[in-house]
């Protein structure tokens, strides 16, 4: 092989080295910004993933709290309805066609006037001991929310004179406990509103604490 002058077989292999060398670097490069792009990639779609799981605990927990809630208005209903003349617990309120159980309906309406608890408790028993409670015999069963389970309790805690406002007559005001729990079994979330209601003889009840 002739070789031009100054050139030498020694120079030759040394320039293809380098080429080789250059090719080798910028291979590692890509990799190198391969990987940066994947890992970056994976991150992304799980803040996302993790994102999305957020809002949907949180419209789940809204959605049992609305629930609760729900249940409380209508505790109020069933009470002020039953304090009003005649002073019984409406037809309309008790199974088949609402949400109070006909096995409980008495129970419920001593509970709400503090009367003695009716058989199979023991004699004697006034209604405001009574230890029942939402989870266990509740007073009343929401069924009109598909999804959810719904139970509430009532219980008179006591009964006192409240004064009248200026020349009228006074009053007698129930203070009531109710408790609602609602729990969603596809979700897996529950909640517990407990709130405490004066209510006044034929006329409203109105929060006092929740």
């Amino acid at each position: 092989m002739n070789l031009r002058p100054g050139t030498t077989h020694a120079g030759h292999e040394q320039k293809t080295t380098g080429v080789k060398n250059q090719r080798g670097i910028a291979l590692l490069t890509v990799m190198l910004m391969l990987l940066i792009l994947t890992i970056l990639g994976i991150a992304s779609i799980t803040v996302t993933s993790m994102e999305n799981r957020m809002a949907g605990f949180f419209r789940s927990t809204e959605a049992v709290v609305a629930a609760a809630d729900s249940c409380e208005g209508l505790a109020v209903n069933i009470i002020q309805q039953t304090l009003s003349p005649p002073g019984v617990l409406p037809a309309s309120f008790v199974a088949p066609t609402g949400p109070v159980p006909a096995a409980n309906a008495s129970t419920l309406y001593a509970e709400i006037y503090a009367y003695d608890l009716p058989s199979p408790a023991p004699a004697n028993t006034p209604a405001v001991n009574f230890a029942d409670s939402a989870n266990a015999d509740p007073n009343f069963v929401m069924t009109n929310l598909p999804g959810f389970t719904i139970n509430g309790d009532i219980d008179l805690l006591y009964t006192h004179a409240k004064s009248a406002q200026g020349t009228g007559t006074p009053a007698t005001e129930h203070v009531y406990r109710i408790t609602c729990v609602a729990s969603n079994a596809a979700t897996g979330s529950n909640s517990t509103v407990t709130s405490v209601y004066g209510c006044l003889d034929g006329d409203t009840c109105v929060k006092k604490i929740n």
